[in-house]
């Protein structure tokens, strides 16, 4: 009993360190995505074209393995469940990613990884929201997610509405090469901002919306293949309407090429499927609690690779942003298990400890010293 009970225990210790493995992983994805990508867009590449790209690599990759290794735990696609799937498709891989590209182009990668910081607080709103979070004012760690929430929300608004003094962490030539490109986009830093922060509710929307869809289509490398799928035609029909151009559907060996092929493998495909995972377990707000890691490595490759200026507005607001981050994951850290820990009261059967003196026959039944003879469920043997 000692040593089931310590391979438990080590059991559940391996879950939870591969879940903020999985996530931290991710986040150096997202960061070499942000850098690759503003990198294609100032080369002048469509984000329309760029998120249909995305999807497209994510579904050739994906689909494979969700064939392979879902065939025999596949539910069956119902109408209520595609219905949900067009939703996510929207909302992220079109939506979301438009708007987020959109934002980036008028701001900076340092500044897009840094307003993704909102989405964890938008998260928790959304969840309290479609009662998929709780919050008992009475209690410290509960009201540490309300109060993490609302500093958050203040750096966000730091960050869109205050830009400061330019800080040149690393002086080097590039410095005057984007003079004239910080001058133009600051007349769209704002419009930018908000695109940033319309793009994070449609993000933090499509977490909350998968949560609910993998209770009823609990099969991720699916799900994900199918929103890709999605996404590629949703985002193709925007293309097609946004960009009457047909030339900027063309892309060679370069840079454009890389961000799609990146982006699709590592942020769409590894991440809508790792996300999944972890979402399932842990719940949308844990999977969106690990961005401000994201922003320090996206500041540190923005400021080598792209030369990209730093301002005190955004270094105040995303200190504010960690700070009401950390704050929230505090609180839900307190918070006690999920219910889906618990025993299932559906099930009609609850697990019983079996003793030296208990003995369990072939069809299920538990003879106590007693003399009592339970019947267990199959599925408890």
């Amino acid at each position: 009993m000692g040593d089931q009970a310590s391979c438990g225990m080590l059991c559940i210790r391996v879950n939870r360190v591969k879940a903020y493995l999985a996530m931290v992983s991710l986040q150096f994805g997202y960061a070499g995505m942000y850098v690759i990508t503003m990198v294609s867009l100032k080369h002048g590449m469509s984000h329309y074209v760029l998120a249909v790209y995305r999807h497209v690599v994510a579904t050739l990759v994906i689909a494979p393995f969700a064939l392979v290794l879902e065939r025999k735990i596949r539910p069956k696609l119902t109408l209520p469940v595609f219905f949900r799937i067009m939703i996510l498709a929207f909302l992220e891989p079109v939506l979301d990613q438009n708007l987020y590209y959109l934002g980036m182009k008028y701001t900076s990668a340092t500044f897009t990884s840094a307003t993704v910081n909102v989405l964890p607080a938008l998260t928790f709103i959304m969840a309290i929201i479609f009662r998929l979070e709780t919050v008992n004012v009475k209690k410290l760690h509960s009201l540490a997610k309300v109060i993490g929430t609302v500093i958050t929300v203040s750096g966000a608004m730091v960050m869109t509405l205050y830009k400061g003094p330019l800080i040149d962490f690393i002086r080097h030539g590039g410095g005057g090469h984007h003079h004239g490109n910080a001058d133009s986009s600051d007349k769209h830093w704002v419009t930018g901002t908000l695109m940033l922060l319309a793009s994070c509710t449609g993000w933090s929307g499509f977490f909350i919306l998968q949560s609910f869809t993998l209770k009823m289509y609990p099969a991720e490398l699916s799900l994900s293949s199918l929103i890709c799928l999605m996404g590629v035609v949703e985002g193709a029909a925007v293309s097609l309407v946004m960009e009457r151009d047909m030339s900027v559907w063309r892309i060679g060996f370069d840079s454009r090429l890389l961000a799609a092929v990146y982006s699709g493998i590592v942020c769409s495909g590894i991440a809508y499927y790792v996300q999944g995972v972890v979402n399932r377990e842990r719940g949308p707000v844990f999977v969106t609690s690990f961005s401000p890691l994201c922003m320090i490595i996206t500041a540190a490759l923005g400021a080598i690779v792209l030369a990209e200026q730093v301002h005190v507005g955004s270094i105040f607001g995303a200190i504010l942003i960690v700070l009401g981050l950390y704050t929230v994951v505090w609180g839900k850290s307190k918070d006690a298990p999920p219910a889906s820990s618990a025993p299932s009261e559906k099930s009609g059967a609850h697990e019983l400890p079996i003793t030296r003196s208990t003995k369990v026959d072939d069809n299920g039944s538990i003879d106590g010293a007693d003399g009592v003879v339970l019947k267990l469920s199959p599925e408890k043997l």
